[in-house]
């Protein structure tokens, strides 16, 4: 695996908030179990200076059926993890991606009758 090495920026703070690779690896990880299920049909990332954000849509027409945002000046706050909802509404937030991804992760169980 290569190194990146970031541009220097004037403030010492990166000019650019992203996803890490097992952050991403995560997400798309449910996107696809959320694609092969039927749920979504598209995605759309955007970096920004303060949050970065994965979006994923049922129909490409469509806002958004969820937003995942990383807000790293949330840290020592709420979380810098958000699960946003179709209208604006924060669904859950927290330190940690996995318990944000959770309400969603919960639609894919289907009840198994004996």
């Amino acid at each position: 695996m290569g190194i990146v090495t970031p541009f220097p920026s004037p403030h010492g703070k990166p000019s650019q908030v992203g996803f890490e690779r097992l952050e991403l690896t995560r997400i798309l990880d449910l996107y696809g179990r959320m694609v092969a299920a039927g749920h979504w049909r598209d995605y759309a990332i955007e970096l920004g200076r303060d949050v970065a954000v994965f979006a994923a849509f049922r129909r490409t027409t469509e806002r958004p059926e969820f937003r995942i945002e990383k807000r790293p000046s949330l840290r020592g706050k709420q979380g810098m993890w958000a699960l946003v909802g179709e209208h604006g509404v924060v669904l859950k937030r927290g330190h940690d991606l996995g318990p944000v991804l959770a309400p969603v992760e919960r639609r894919l169980m289907k009840v198994v009758e004996g």
